[in-house]
């Protein structure tokens, strides 16, 4: 799950480049060969040095290569989910394309996941210190503290996505049930990355005071939030306008929600 969440931190921002779904469209096998061999290699040495384990196994070098080989297949996985959520792969898309878009997508899921722990590991912060921090929180000032660190990390993410095209290409591409499935990835992927992955301070995050500071409420709070940036930085840059209906608004917000959702909850992380 470690490993997974980092990719998604990671890997969400090129998911949303329409170049690399062409790259990957006309890339002939020689190249997807030559990708995953550099690939192999990078992760291999990411993993001799920290890796995505929380106790990286540091004895025998077939350990490191099993660590990059599931480093590799966590990184394809996720971006064949993704890629699959956004409509990029279909029953229509062909084997030779689907595979291309697969690998060359993987390609920063596998680094997130290979440098979760190096960026995202358990602090060596005391726990004592925290649970003092926790206890002298007031609870109103926690709950901003917690909206403002959502902000700045859906914004750090997302606001280099929201002028691009790619956010309408993928609403004219999308139906309502895969929306209905991109709102549960959201969420599923936010609770995730702060109460189940193990990065850094994940109990002085547990052990945060707020109003909505229940990890069920605290994410879905923190989604609308990070649906609010995500419609006003959409508006900001003039991909939506006052005029248009109301499901043009929440389809577009809907889409580009979810690495804004992502980025919140690295943000919280933070905090």
């Amino acid at each position: 799950m470690r490993g997974a969440c980092g990719g998604f931190l990671f890997g969400i921002p090129l998911l949303y480049t329409m170049e690399v779904w062409w790259v990957g469209s006309l890339v002939k096998p020689q190249l997807m060969m030559i990708a995953i061999a550099l690939m192999f290699v990078v992760v291999f040495l990411l993993n001799k040095t920290e890796g995505f384990r929380k106790r990286q196994r540091r004895g025998r070098p077939y350990e490191a290569i099993t660590d990059t080989i599931e480093a590799i297949a966590i990184g394809i996985i996720c971006s064949t989910l993704m890629l699959i959520l956004l409509r990029e792969i279909t029953p229509e898309t062909s084997l030779k394309e689907s595979i291309g878009k697969i690998i060359f997508e993987s390609v920063p899921f596998t680094f997130g996941v290979a440098l979760a722990n190096q960026f995202l590991g358990e602090s060596n912060n005391n726990q004592q210190a925290s649970k003092n921090h926790a206890k002298h929180n007031n609870n109103l000032d926690a709950t901003f503290a917690d909206l403002g660190a959502t902000l700045i990390g859906a914004t750090v993410i997302a606001f280099n996505i929201a002028p691009t095209d790619e956010v309408p290409m993928i609403v004219a591409a999308v139906s309502a049930p895969w929306l209905l499935a991109i709102i549960a990835a959201s969420l599923v992927i936010s609770y995730a990355i702060v109460f189940q992955a193990g990065f850094s301070d994940q109990q002085k995050r547990k052990q945060q005071k707020g109003i909505f500071q229940r990890p069920l409420s605290e994410t879905v709070v923190s989604y609308l939030v990070s649906l609010l940036a995500s419609a006003f930085m959409l508006w900001f840059f003039h991909k939506l306008s006052l005029s248009d209906p109301g499901n043009i608004w929440l389809e577009n917000s809907l889409i580009l929600g979810l690495p804004a959702t992502i980025g919140g909850a690295a943000g919280r992380l933070a905090i």
